[in-house]
């Protein structure tokens, strides 16, 4: 039994550090790493570390990155369900670093795309008897919203992270999450494509009060909204979310910890994987 189940992508990352972006044309000389990443098996490794027994299930390719997932995934004791995926690429993203620890990144998904419900379906029971699962939007959605409504229907605490912005996105996968941990950008797109509705691009400067309001009308019982250096905003709907006392605050602001800046990288991912293990190690708050 794990207590948290990650269902999501697996992204051989490849990273390029320069001193500034080279401009359309041109060549810059910078250094270059590749490390496992990708948003789902991000948040596993995270949720891993923070000593809560974590499953990760995804989709890879037959090839030397599947295997660095595999081999990854088992070095770090994380419970990994991978579907091999035949005449598919492991996913790969190409990421451009610069001095100021800004970035740029391509991503081909490859075999993400083609996770199938019948794998989901094989691992249905760890999902059950988990305490939270996690998905996100960089994998196969089909089968992705399988998982939440095998866990919505077994309680399991349901985590969608609506990243990255994908425009099929919809209403069936909202439905399912107890909990959407979108950033300012994809709260935006979501809002209009879901609900039509226009959200201002600087939202967060607006009262709290304007801000939950928005958030409201997502149509899950909690939104937390990250904002990179200015921290997260935390909206509970009073109208879906049961577990919300009497005296309790349905919204409110948490300031971010100053830290020196290397890469922002998955930083979002990282959030997730500890949101996920808080909720494990502190149910109820």
């Amino acid at each position: 039994m794990s207590n948290v189940v990650v269902v999501g992508s697996y992204v051989q990352d490849m990273a390029f550090n320069t001193e500034v972006f080279p401009s359309p044309g041109e060549t810059r000389i910078g250094e270059f790493t590749t490390n496992p990443g990708g948003k789902g098996f991000n948040q596993a490794v995270a949720c891993n570390r923070l000593d809560t027994q974590t499953t990760f299930i995804g989709a890879v390719g037959d090839d030397a990155f599947g295997k660095v997932a595999s081999d990854f995934g088992a070095a770090e004791k994380i419970n990994m369900a991978l579907q091999v995926i035949p005449n598919q690429a492991t996913a790969a993203a190409g990421i451009i670093v610069d001095k100021s620890a800004q970035n740029l990144i391509v991503v081909a998904l490859g075999a993400n795309t083609y996770l199938s419900q019948e794998h989901i379906l094989e691992h249905q029971a760890v999902i059950q008897t988990a305490d939270v699962l996690v998905c996100q939007a960089e994998c196969n959605l089909e089968s992705t919203t399988l998982a939440l409504q095998i866990a919505k229907k077994a309680n399991t605490t349901t985590i969608l992270n609506t990243a990255p912005i994908n425009e099929d996105m919809n209403e069936s996968l909202i439905s399912h999450a107890d909990i959407i941990t979108p950033n300012e950008t994809e709260f935006v797109f979501l809002m209009k494509h879901l609900r039509n509705i226009e959200v201002p691009g600087d939202f967060w400067t607006q009262s709290d009060q304007e801000i939950h309001d928005f958030c409201c009308q997502a149509g899950t019982p909690l939104v937390v909204l990250t904002l990179g250096d200015k921290g997260c905003f935390v909206s509970h709907n009073p109208t879906l979310n049961l577990r919300l006392g009497q005296n309790e605050s349905p919204y409110y602001r948490l300031a971010a910890r100053k830290v020196k800046t290397v890469d922002t990288t998955g930083a979002g991912d990282a959030f997730n994987g500890a949101l996920a293990a808080g909720l494990v190690k502190h149910p109820g708050n």
